[in-house]
């Protein structure tokens, strides 16, 4: 919000920010790319927020397809009706 009220944006455009990105790593990397970019238009900042998202889903995504594919590989291996316990 800092970084957002410095560069002369309005507390709105912020807050919807700091609402949509979520996790503190990704307003860290919102933060650097303000402090360091420091644009002009908000329209920037905006497709930056859609960027760290889209990053963010992609890597939940692919942690996603990683937990299926151990489930799968330990169905091949125990069979269905010898699985661990854990399941």
């Amino acid at each position: 919000m800092n970084a957002m009220k410095n560069l002369g944006f309005p507390d709105a455009l912020g807050e919807e920010i700091v609402k949509n990105i979520g996790s503190p790593k990704a307003i860290d990397r919102m933060t650097s790319y303000l402090n360091n970019v420091k644009p002009k238009k908000a329209e920037l900042v905006v497709d930056e927020m859609l960027s760290i998202c889209s990053d963010i889903a992609r890597w939940q995504d692919k942690k996603e397809s990683e937990r299926a594919n151990a489930k799968y590989n330990e169905v091949l291996y125990f069979g269905l009706e010898d699985l661990p316990d854990d399941e």
